[in-house]
C-alpha cells in the first residue's frame, strides 16, 4: 500500500471506530478530509480493516471486549426472536472488531420475502425499508430499526437484509483471509461460548 493509501486506510479506520462509519463512506470522508484528488486509488476493505484492529488495540483496548460482547448478545436475542427466517450474522459483529456504535447486520433467508416484513408488522415493530446491493450484486431489501441493548445502555441499529432461501447457497463461503462473511444461530452461540 502506498503512502496515501495508508493514510486514507488509517483516517477511515478512526472514522469507522469513532463514528460508526461503514468502510465505503468512510474511505470516501477521508480521501475528503486528507484533501486528495476524487480520483486517488482507495485501500481495499482488508486493508482498513487491519487499520480498524491497529486503532482499537491503541485507542479502545480496555472498552472495546465489553462492547462487543454485548453487541453479540444482543445479536443473539434477535437471531433467536427471528430464527424461523435462518439469520446470519455478519459484519462488524460477527468478524470482531464492532464498537458501541457499529450497527448489528443480519441476513435472513426466507422462503418468502414479504413473511420477515409480516413478522415485524405483527410484532408491533417500526421500521424503514432501503434497498442495497446484496452479497450476489443484486439489489436487496433492509429493514432497519432501533433496538434498546440493556448492557449498552443506549439503542443499536439492527439492519434485516432480506434474501431468497436459494441466496443461502454460496452465503458462508470463506472470504479471501479464509473467514466466514457470516454465521448461524449455532456458530454465534459457539461464539460466545469460548
Amino acid at each position: 500500500m502506498n503512502d496515501a493509501g495508508f493514510e486514507i486506510a488509517a483516517t477511515a479506520a478512526r472514522l469507522v471506530v469513532e463514528e460508526g462509519l461503514a468502510f465505503g463512506p468512510a474511505k470516501h470522508r477521508a480521501l475528503k478530509a486528507l484533501g486528495l484528488p476524487g480520483r486517488t486509488a482507495l485501500p481495499s476493505n482488508e486493508e482498513v480493516e487491519a487499520q480498524v484492529l491497529d486503532y482499537i488495540s491503541l485507542f479502545c483496548a480496555d472498552t472495546q471486549p465489553g462492547e462487543l460482547l454485548a453487541l453479540r448478545e444482543h445479536a443473539l436475542k434477535w437471531m433467536q426472536r427471528l430464527a424461523e427466517f435462518r439469520p446470519h450474522l455478519g459484519g462488524a459483529v460477527w468478524q470482531g472488531w464492532a464498537t458501541r456504535l457499529s450497527d448489528i447486520d443480519l441476513a435472513l433467508f426466507c422462503d418468502d420475502p414479504k413473511s420477515a416484513e409480516i413478522a415485524l408488522i405483527n410484532q408491533n415493530l417500526r421500521y424503514e425499508v432501503q434497498t442495497v446491493r446484496g452479497m450476489h450484486g443484486d439489489d436487496v431489501d433492509v429493514l432497519s430499526l432501533h433496538s434498546f441493548c440493556e448492557d449498552l445502555d443506549e439503542d443499536i441499529g439492527v439492519h434485516l437484509r432480506i434474501y431468497d432461501l436459494d441466496d443461502l447457497r454460496g452465503a458462508l463461503l470463506p472470504d479471501a483471509q479464509g473467514r466466514a462473511p457470516r454465521g448461524d444461530l449455532a456458530a454465534l452461540t459457539l461464539l460466545l461460548s469460548r
